[in-house]
């Protein structure tokens, strides 16, 4: 280790630490500046940066924005905390609650799914039940120490609350506090199913559940926010809906006569956790922050219990192994950010009924993170970080602003208000599309990478849990494979080719269309000579081959039989412009590969 002293913007002085060897020089000292330079030019190398522009301009090049219009640095500093008065830590100490998810369809394996899932790990229960079915408790949860393990159930009906709450009335000694009964209206009303036939309102439900959960002391009430997500709501908006939820709840049992430490015993919040590191740490730590001011403003105290689940909507079907690293990042986030429970989704459950092998790395996430990685070893470990902190406010501010959104429109349990989100996510969702459709926003297997030879793991298949997952678009092209192939026309050897042509295969790919590649060649004739008479060819060469013979092979394949020449890169002045179409860096690929496949179809 070294001894570090300064802040970014002043120098840093590197000592070695006692016994340690130099590995710098006692004038060697690096700042802002240094880090701009250095940073410059690596993106004046790939181009990032123009030769001309000054270093600093590499903060607003490498600082993303996210769906919430929140900039995020590439790296943090001091700066950032002027005006914060930080609050809102993670509460949780030590290890976090792996809670793994069983999917119940027939209530015996189910069981042999929990106790496995028990043995092996996992410190609780996440049930998800089929909604259209009724099932018999005592069954699935045989053999299970209720004292010691939590059982919270997903997307439940009403009359399975209901059934669930009569099962754990009848069961001998005490049950965990960290049970809960799992009524959850707005995830109902969100997937627009009915909450009761007979027209029960929502303070005619939520007031018997409240009470049956505190004369068992468990929990009562689910604020499911990855219902919202896994419709496309940003960060921001899964937030503000979450505490809008939860500040309904409050208002239904004061009416009914809790006071508010009481109620906010009875109400657990679910959230996901997604791939992207830094936003997850810090949407579980606001999502903290927010509770706390709203059990503020009503008069009382208490914590949070926050359950984060990772994004189903992250996942694909496409090389589903991607699956396991994207759960693993995101297990880690939601672990760092604080939350009490995490719940790895299996890798293989975009593909049907998660397997054994599925769930047991699932459940092993979580277990190598809290038992080899340690991560839950410190409490708050991002806290104090410039750039989690700044991003833990912003996020913050934006939730708290939905909230007011929703507030304004009458509460979460409003109609006006529900519409009013979803018109709001369906803009978000929108934009994300479009950031996937260009490929700005990258998917290993799916829009980046993709196998067409991958051969999928076949799994039963589950009740229909409704996910819009984000590469959606490529996946239904995936689906139904083009019958033909592009012809891939690559010009000159194969280091002079083998960039344009790899970008154009992949592309290509990611909408389930095959090459053919002529390799390397010399001429036109070469080129010629491997062409099968394919109605789309795409060039594939270098700038310079382009202006050298790119013309006459365009004209030479146009006479052979091609009827849709694509350019790989920009057509311009040193380029070939006779073309019917082009791809390169930023193209919106799902527009492009679209029209490839009118093309090849006809």
């Amino acid at each position: 280790m070294t001894d570090v002293e300064g802040g970014l913007d002043e120098p840093v002085e590197l000592q070695p630490a006692e016994g340690q060897l130099e590995l710098v020089g006692a004038d060697d000292t690096y700042d802002a500046a240094a880090w701009e330079a250095a940073a410059a030019a690596v993106l004046r190398k790939a181009r990032r940066l123009p030769d001309d522009a000054p270093d600093s301009d590499v903060w607003g090049v490498l600082t993303r924005t996210t769906l919430d219009g929140i900039e995020v640095a590439p790296i943090g500093q001091p700066a950032d905390l002027e005006g914060l008065t930080t609050s809102g830590r993670p509460t949780r100490a030590g290890a976090w609650d792996v809670r793994t998810q069983v999917e119940v369809v027939d209530d015996r394996a189910a069981n042999e799914a929990v106790l496995q899932d028990l043995e092996n790990g996992a410190t609780s229960l996440l049930l998800h039940v089929d909604p259209e079915r009724d099932h018999d408790w005592a069954t699935v949860l045989d053999g299970v120490l209720l004292d010691l393990a939590p059982v919270v159930l997903d997307r439940a009906s009403t009359d399975q609350v209901e059934a669930f709450a009569d099962f754990l009335e009848g069961v001998e000694g005490a049950l965990h506090p960290g049970t809960n009964l799992s009524l959850d209206l707005q995830t109902l009303e969100m997937l627009s199913q009915p909450v009761r036939d007979d027209g029960a309102t929502a303070r005619d439900l939520v007031a018997p559940v409240a009470r049956r959960a505190f004369q068992l002391g468990v929990r009562g009430l689910l604020v499911d926010a990855t219902a919202l997500h896994d419709e496309g709501a940003s960060d921001a908006q899964e937030l503000g809906w979450a505490i809008a939820t939860g500040v309904a709840y409050l208002r239904l049992l004061a009416d009914e006569g809790f006071d508010v430490e009481s109620a906010a015993r009875l109400i657990e919040f679910r959230v996901a956790a997604t791939d992207e590191q830094f936003p997850t740490i810090a949407k579980t730590r606001a999502a903290r922050r927010l509770w706390a001011r709203v059990l503020e403003a009503s008069g009382g105290t208490g914590e949070m219990a926050l359950h984060a689940v990772t994004s189903r909507p992250m996942t694909s079907r496409r090389d589903p192994w991607v699956n396991m690293l994207r759960g693993t990042v995101a297990a880690f986030a939601a672990g760092v950010g604080g939350a009490d429970a995490v719940t790895v989704v299996p890798f293989d459950e975009p593909l049907g009924l998660p397997d054994a092998f599925g769930r047991r790395i699932a459940r092993n996430t979580s277990s190598l993170l809290i038992e080899e990685s340690h991560v839950g070893a410190v409490t708050d470990p991002a806290g104090g970080a410039y750039a989690v902190e700044r991003l833990t406010d912003d996020l913050a501010v934006a939730g708290w602003a939905e909230l007011g959104r929703i507030e304004a429109a009458g509460g979460a349990l409003a109609d006006e208000a529900r519409a009013g989100v979803k018109e709001r996510v369906a803009d978000v969702r929108a934009a994300r599309d479009a950031q996937v459709a260009d490929r700005s926003r990258p998917l290993t297997g799916v829009s980046e990478f993709p196998d067409l030879a991958e051969v999928l793991p076949e799994r039963e298949q589950r009740p229909h849990r409704h996910v819009r997952r984000y590469g959606w678009a490529f996946e239904d092209m995936r689906a139904e494979p083009a019958e033909r192939a592009v012809f891939l026309a690559t010009m000159g050897p194969v280091a002079a080719h083998t960039a344009r042509a790899t970008f154009a295969t992949n592309l290509l790919a990611a909408g389930g269309v095959a090459v053919e590649s002529a390799g390397a060649t010399a001429d036109v004739a070469a080129v010629l000579a491997a062409y099968a008479g394919q109605p789309v060819v795409c060039l594939a060469g270098t700038d310079a081959a382009y202006a050298e013979w790119g013309a006459d092979l365009v004209a030479a394949l146009r006479a052979a039989g091609a009827t849709h020449v694509v350019l790989a890169g920009k057509p311009g002045e040193r380029t070939v412009t006779d073309v019917d179409d082009s791809c390169a860096m930023g193209v919106d690929a799902l527009g492009f590969l679209g029209r490839i496949r009118e093309e090849l179809a006809r």
